[in-house]
């Protein structure tokens, strides 16, 4: 078989011609038609505006839209665990409110996935750094399928008699940078990289790192190292504020800055160049006490402000969403169901994996003391972030031993009531009803489906806690702790 395929190939047919020449023209003919196909492509087929656009073309593009035409937002960057961006949230819409702005509404962010660092020490990141990381963690929660508004987890209904606006931050990137996140749920990698880059242009303006465009984006340079922000207050504007690096930390950090206490709405009004912009960027909003003094907002009245005073008062205590608390009665009521204990134990985080014979201690003198009282056994729920299978050899390990004494309760992240709950939590969508007023977007649209349940065992948790009879034994120092002790202020089991 191979010769006789060996001898075809060398007998020439009888019209022997050169086919070379035709060959040519075939190809050159083929080349053609490539080249006028992606030429064509180029300039005659619709532009992929859902996909691909240069930022500051698009950034223009929407400061003119007439989708928000005389609409002004408010962005900032949460960061660090989830009480952390709680207390920034309920910030956020204080500033917002001061400056007649829509507040853009941010994921709940992944704990400690973006840090801020230590402002009494002025060892933070920049503002533009910290915007960035913030956006770039949000996409990816969009990307991963695994996005949960802050508003899917706390109830805004108390604060809507004051008027402040929202905006998903899904419904402001998706209208703000013409981008299609549904686009997401395809297969096609090529799609996901052009959305990719395209989301990356845009984070990068707003962040800041384009530097600030006209009269569109105005980003915040202000930080804590330099700012404390105030409102109506009797002081003047631009006095130095109490706390300040002292003479060791400037030559250890290099530190040739001063830090002065600003009213907010001279800064960031209407007759201030901010103010003209669509697009107002903070970066961090976290705030706390510090050696007689706020660390970055120092805001807790407003007597020329009814709106504001009003709006202040309402915001001490912003509780969970119903789904939440419904779950965490539930186990009260039908799992529980008996006076019981909470200790609340923060072990591994931080500062706290270094304090644990003093974590122990206050909640053995509790319940030392209840043990005398009776009756027996006592009920304790524990929340703590120790995994059940490490508690050997820890006090939490006696107590899981003393079966006669102690009837201990926990939930696990794998508990039918946490994965029943968290379903519960993205059907409604709370955070994608709060989209722009005179947006035609529709958020239904522009959803892909799960890929897996939000994180809410914490926020469980805490509502149980809230609920517990014989009393609270929080870590000290923890804001999960304070947290807890708001809810139990505000009687909340019992709503």
């Amino acid at each position: 078989m191979d010769s006789l395929y060996s001898n075809r190939l060398k007998k020439k047919p009888k019209n022997h011609r050169n086919y070379t020449t035709p060959l040519l023209f075939t190809s050159a003919i083929f080349l053609f038609c490539v080249v006028f196909f992606v030429v064509s492509r180029i300039f005659f087929s619709p532009p992929p505006t859902a996909l691909f656009r240069n930022s500051e073309q698009v950034l223009h593009t929407q400061c003119s839209s007439s989708s928000v035409s005389g609409e002004k937002f408010l962005w900032y960057a949460p960061h660090s665990g989830f009480s952390n961006q709680l207390s920034e949230f309920k910030n956020a819409i204080l500033i917002a409110a001061i400056l007649n702005r829509t507040l853009i509404i941010p994921p709940v962010l992944d704990h400690h996935v973006v840090a801020l660092g230590s402002c009494p020490k002025f060892r933070v990141l920049s503002p533009n750094d910290l915007r960035y990381a913030v956006w770039n963690h949000s996409i990816q929660l969009v990307r991963e399928r695994r996005y949960i508004s802050m508003a899917d987890i706390i109830d805004l209904s108390s604060i809507a008699s004051v008027s402040v606006r929202f905006i998903d931050f899904r419904v402001f990137v998706s209208m703000w940078c013409g981008v299609n996140f549904n686009l997401f749920c395809t297969e096609d990698l090529s799609v996901h990289s052009s959305l990719n880059e395209q989301l990356h242009q845009c984070g990068s303006s707003l962040s800041g790192h384009d530097s600030n465009m006209n009269k569109c984006v105005y980003a915040s340079v202000e930080d804590c190292r330099t700012t404390v922000w105030t409102y109506q207050s009797d002081e003047k504007d631009g006095i130095l504020d109490s706390f300040q690096a002292d003479d060791e930390l400037r030559k250890k950090k290099k530190i040739s800055f001063i830090r002065k206490r600003k009213d907010i709405y001279k800064a960031f009004g209407p007759r201030s160049a901010a103010g003209a912009a669509t697009v107002l960027a903070f970066g961090s909003l976290f705030t706390s006490q510090y050696k007689g003094s706020e660390s970055y907002i120092d805001i807790h009245k407003a007597p020329k402000d009814q709106r504001i005073q009003l709006l202040i008062q309402k915001m001490e205590f912003l509780p969970f969403v119903p789904e939440i608390l419904n779950a965490g009665k539930k186990f009260t009521y039908e799992t529980i169901k008996a006076p019981f204990l909470c200790a609340q134990l923060r072990l591994l985080d931080g500062q706290f994996k270094n304090h644990w014979k003093t974590t122990f201690l206050g909640v053995k003198q509790v319940l030392n003391s209840l043990i005398q009282k009776g009756p027996l056994p006592i009920h304790l729920f524990v929340m703590t972030d120790l995994p059940f299978h490490n508690w050997t050899g820890s006090y939490l390990g006696e107590l899981a031993k003393n079966s006669d004494d102690f009837k201990l309760i926990f939930l696990r992240e794998e508990d039918k009531l946490i994965a029943q709950t968290a379903k519960k939590v993205l059907n409604p969508g709370h955070g994608m009803k709060l989209r722009f007023a005179t947006s035609n977007f529709d958020g239904k649209e522009e959803q892909c489906n799960a890929v897996s349940l939000p994180d809410i065992l914490l926020f469980i948790e805490e509502t149980i806690c809230s609920c517990a009879t014989l009393g609270f034994i929080g870590t000290s120092g923890s804001t999960i702790a304070e947290s807890i002790e708001l809810m139990r202020k505000h009687n909340i089991c019992s709503v």
